[in-house]
């Protein structure tokens, strides 16, 4: 399984860092999976399955 860090999902929409942990929090972005304590992640294909969700809204 591939896990992106914040700083490529920054890096990957063009938007700061804040903004990704704004868009988990409010709900409309898929939720960060807690690896450690110190380590939060993203999985790779849920944020896929969301890009192609956003796609079919469009």
């Amino acid at each position: 399984m591939t896990y992106l860090t914040v700083k490529q999902l920054s890096a990957r929409y063009g938007v700061s860092v804040p903004s990704v942990w704004r868009w988990a929090r409010e709900g409309d972005f898929p939720q960060p999976v807690r690896l450690s304590k110190c380590c939060t992640r993203w999985r790779l294909d849920d944020i896929e399955a969301w890009e192609a969700s956003r796609k079919e809204e469009a």
